[in-house]
């Protein structure tokens, strides 16, 4: 077995999907050269078929690092960029008349894909960003009472800039909880940024390597997610959590149902990655604040970051 892989090399991912895995994990930790979250959530995103969610400011790489992951999955990949005047239609496509067939036709928006970069989506307006919602959730889109089903696997990376706010519509609370995780990438590190400056006029995709992971073997890896075993009373600790963000003072929205489930699925993605066929409180304790913070409505403030953290220390894992 490639030497790449020992470290995924368990009962829980085995064989060709081990190795492209281990590759993968490798591409994308030389691509973001120190940022270990950044590789680890997004590749737990990824096995779990969450949604991920990029903030950060302008010109840290938030877009070139998601091509470069579409690039690396060789999957089918549509990039939108998020405009005030875009409309649902743009995105999910329209019925035009054909002539020839005495009908409407429906064409195909770019959200037909397996991965859709959705770029400044704060930019669009309330009525565009909800073009998403159904999607996002159930993968169909419906159009003029008609169900259109979506490409498996269908993953929305998403960014958005946490500055410059004239013009962009905060995303409603039912559009974050859709996201699995929202990391933030932060400037580069001193090495991988001067590599940059020196290679200002290079293609940055021109060094990614194509279609390291095949869609077989990334549906193999969904099939193992599945068999990681989730013990009672690691379940028993995220609902306390959960319920403890629904309580808490500086609290004014808690983690929903469907917030508890993906930080439990993102979960089950890291064990995969980590080569154990089981979750552990640690898993999720690694995985909360990507997972969590997003979802809550704090009072004024308050960082949600350090009150996820606060809800750690206070509820007992066992």
């Amino acid at each position: 077995m490639d030497a790449l892989a020992k470290n995924l090399s368990t009962e829980t991912v085995t064989g060709e999907a081990s190795i492209q895995l281990a590759k993968l994990r490798k591409a994308l930790t030389e691509l973001v050269d120190d940022k270990g979250e950044v590789t680890n959530v997004t590749l737990c995103a990824l096995l779990s078929g969450g949604h991920l969610l990029l903030e950060d400011v302008p010109g840290v790489g938030k877009t070139t690092f998601i091509k470069a992951l579409g690039k690396m999955l060789g999957f089918s990949f549509a990039r939108v960029q998020f405009t005030s005047d875009l409309l649902p239609a743009d995105i999910l496509g329209v019925e035009v008349y054909d002539q020839s067939k005495h009908q409407f036709v429906f064409h195909r928006g770019p959200i037909f894909t397996h991965i859709l970069l959705a770029d400044e989506l704060n930019r669009a307006s309330p009525r565009t960003q909800s073009a998403l919602l159904e999607a996002m959730s159930e993968g169909f889109v419906t159009i003029d009472h008609q169900s259109h089903e979506l490409p498996s696997p269908f993953m929305v990376f998403a960014t958005q800039n946490p500055v410059h706010s004239i013009g962009t519509y905060d995303l409603p609370e039912s559009q974050l909880d859709r996201f699995a995780a929202k990391l933030h990438m932060g400037y580069p590190s001193i090495k991988r940024e001067l590599e940059i400056l020196q290679a200002a006029k290079k293609d940055p995709l021109l060094d990614i390597p194509p279609g390291m992971i095949s869609p077989s073997a990334l549906k193999d890896l969904h099939a193992q997610l599945e068999k990681i075993h989730v013990a009672a009373a690691v379940a028993q600790y995220v609902k306390r959590v959960v319920d403890a963000s629904r309580t808490h003072p500086k609290i004014r929205l808690g983690v929903s149902t469907r917030g508890g489930v993906l930080w439990l699925r993102m979960a089950k993605g890291l064990a995969l990655l980590n080569g154990k066929s089981f979750v552990t409180p640690d898993d999720l304790q690694s995985l909360a604040i990507p997972c969590l913070a997003h979802r809550l409505i704090t009072h004024t403030d308050t960082k949600a970051d350090a009150v996820v953290r606060g809800l750690l220390s206070e509820v007992d894992v066992v």
